[in-house]
């Protein structure tokens, strides 16, 4: 009987035809379904999950492309699902441990600088009086700060204050798209004009590919208009590849999105972001190999193999 893997999505699209796409190669059938469709019903199983399309059944494995914003309350639920997947066996890519770490950026940042992973200062807080005297304190060095909404993407909301353009640029309003929350990581200059950054995708561990994302903007990412370049990870990349992979290690992940600026001096290298649903569509364009299928066949072949000496001891038994 062929695997069956759910593809948990929010919305449908180019990245759940490719995973589909892949799936199939593999003899393996995908079916997209959203969280917000799941429920808890002990009634139902004896596993308690009602999956759309899988019945009293669970799926095979989970491929997790994407989660919709909602309530505290429906966000929570959401990764409930994803959570007890995982205690039931059912391998989760990437589970909800990891998408929890990397979605939240304060923990992201946190957990980074605790295992020596090179990111800029971050400073996350709740008090607006408290994020105000920080912004005075780094503007009146000469330094800017990139305020971020702590759960976003995209490279939307994104602001500079501090010292910017000669002057002082105060800090906004925190209820207005921050949720009373400042999360600010210290500026980093670019080294060149136009700048750009580095995306790179880890998969099982090791970096596969990567592009640069150029832009005139000092927001890099695809969605705001940076231009992809390909990177191959050669000799002359070997220390990028590297600190991606500590960063994915660092979070747990079975795949992710690596975002790495070149810093001040010449080698320096630091992780800005770890995606844990990072999208590839860029990244596609720009990689010589099918990255849906490289994520397929981890899954596959290294967390679906870690379940079948299991299976097979508890078949003899």
């Amino acid at each position: 009987m062929a695997l069956r893997v759910a593809i948990f999505a929010d919305e449908t699209g180019w990245h759940t035809r490719q995973l589909q796409a892949a799936l199939r190669a593999r003899g393996a059938q995908g079916r997209c379904v959203d969280l917000a469709d799941c429920r808890i019903d002990t009634g139902a199983a004896w596993h308690g999950l009602v999956i759309p399309g899988y019945g009293r059944e669970l799926p095979d494995a989970a491929i997790v492309r994407g989660i919709a914003g909602g309530s505290f309350e429906q966000v929570t639920r959401r990764l409930g699902v994803l959570h007890a997947l995982r205690e039931l066996g059912v391998p989760v890519y990437n589970d909800a441990r990891a998408i929890e770490r990397s979605v939240d950026k304060a923990m992201t940042s946190q957990l980074l600088q605790a295992a020596g992973v090179p990111t800029p200062p971050t400073w996350c807080c709740e008090s607006a009086a408290q994020a105000r005297r920080l912004v005075m304190a780094e503007g009146a060095a000469g330094r800017a700060l990139v305020l971020k909404p702590l759960f976003g993407s995209q490279g939307k909301g994104l602001q500079l204050v501090g010292a910017v353009d000669g002057g002082h640029r105060a800090l906004p309003a925190l209820e207005d798209g921050y949720g009373s929350v400042a999360y600010l990581q210290r500026f980093v200059p670019p080294r060149s004009d136009p700048g750009y950054d580095w995306r790179v995708l880890v998969v099982g561990g090791r970096a596969v590919a990567a592009m640069r994302r150029v832009s005139r903007h000092w927001v890099h990412n695809v969605a705001q208009g940076a231009r992809c370049e390909p990177a191959p990870l050669g000799p002359g990349l070997a220390a990028l590849a590297t600190l991606a992979e500590d960063a994915a290690r660092t979070l747990g992940m079975d795949y992710a999105g690596v975002d790495i600026l070149p810093a001040a001096a010449p080698t320096a290298l630091l992780v800005i972001e770890v995606n844990g649903v990072a999208a590839w569509q860029g990244l596609q364009k720009v990689t010589p190999f099918n990255i849906a299928r490289a994520l397929v066949d981890d899954l596959l072949d290294r967390r679906l193999a870690r379940l079948r000496p299991q299976a097979d001891t508890a078949c003899r038994a």
